[in-house]
């Protein structure tokens, strides 16, 4: 990698597109920016270009314009209760917008490298039962779209799978949510009760950071058409996450659930390529930590 190697990076002022244009700046990469709205990065000076990604006469424009050597593709739809209200949403703006940005590539620049950030809630295509929500259909059709953007059109596309992301920023995740309201409690003395579904409920949490970190080493490493799953490996209770709150919070407060059911997950590894180039993952208790003092100072 060259410093002039030019990276659009879709989805930069959502809560991955934050942490991946810092880290790919400060990587040396010429970053691009791209969101629906103008918008000016904080601690940076990059500016965010502008475009629908619905609308594919605007992601030909971009695209012509810009000429990126490589594309993060990060945008879209990730709140699974929305998925089920406007399921057409999840599928225009995850599935759709992937195939309208892929074959603008196609066209003016089919050398380029793309990495689309998919999920790995993604359903098995072989059984539709396990199929689970609107959102899982948009993810799964949007790695189809891609790996026969690949095939169809020997294009240089790979596909990344992050777990449940974790971290300092704005995020609708159940961490950031259950730390939102501890800091109230430490700042704004709302009420030292914290309340939640099942406590026995289990996710695998990533650290965002490393999420953006293995998307370089997919950059740089990967083959074309591979498809590569970031994750922890370490399914946790959401009760761990009260317990690592309690353990930093400077207020003590009581938890209740309302159902203590117990809910086992797969556990899915992360790819030979991501463990043997990741040096290491940020810890649990690091993530936490971070977020809790994100959400403080947001408050303060």
């Amino acid at each position: 990698m060259t410093n002039q190697t030019k990276l659009l990076i879709t989805g930069a002022t959502g809560f991955t597109g934050i942490h991946a244009c810092h880290h790919f700046q400060q990587a040396g990469y010429e970053v691009i920016g791209v969101s629906r709205k103008p918008f000016t990065l904080e601690g940076s000076q990059m500016q965010i270009e502008p475009c629908d990604l619905t609308n594919k006469n605007e992601i030909m424009d971009l695209i012509q314009k810009h000429n990126p050597d490589r594309v993060l593709h990060l945008a879209g739809q990730n709140h699974v209760p929305s998925s089920w209200t406007n399921p057409i949403a999840s599928l225009e703006v995850n599935t759709m917008s992937t195939a309208y940005l892929l074959e603008a590539i196609r066209h003016e620049i089919p050398e380029c490298r793309v990495v689309v950030v998919g999920s790995t809630l993604q359903f098995d295509i072989n059984d539709i039962t396990t199929l689970e929500h609107p959102y899982s259909l948009s993810k799964t059709l949007q790695a189809l779209v891609a790996r026969s953007w690949q095939l169809l059109y020997e294009m240089d596309i790979v596909i990344a799978n992050p777990s449940n992301l974790i971290g300092p920023g704005k995020s609708n995740g159940v961490c950031s949510i259950l730390a939102k309201k501890v800091a109230e409690m430490e700042l704004l003395g709302s009420e030292k009760v914290l309340k939640i579904n099942n406590l026995l409920a289990q996710r695998d949490f990533l650290d965002v950071r490393d999420a953006v970190s293995g998307y370089e080493i997919i950059f740089n490493k990967s083959q074309s058409g591979s498809m590569h799953n970031i994750t922890s490996g370490l399914p946790r209770y959401l009760k761990e996450i009260i317990s690592s709150l309690q353990a930093i919070s400077s207020v003590e407060f009581t938890v209740e659930s309302i159902e203590d059911k117990l809910e086992e997950k797969e556990i899915m590894h992360s790819s030979n390529l991501i463990v043997e180039n990741m040096s290491s993952f940020i810890p649990f208790d690091k993530s936490m930590e971070d977020i809790l003092n994100y959400q403080r100072k947001s408050l303060a």
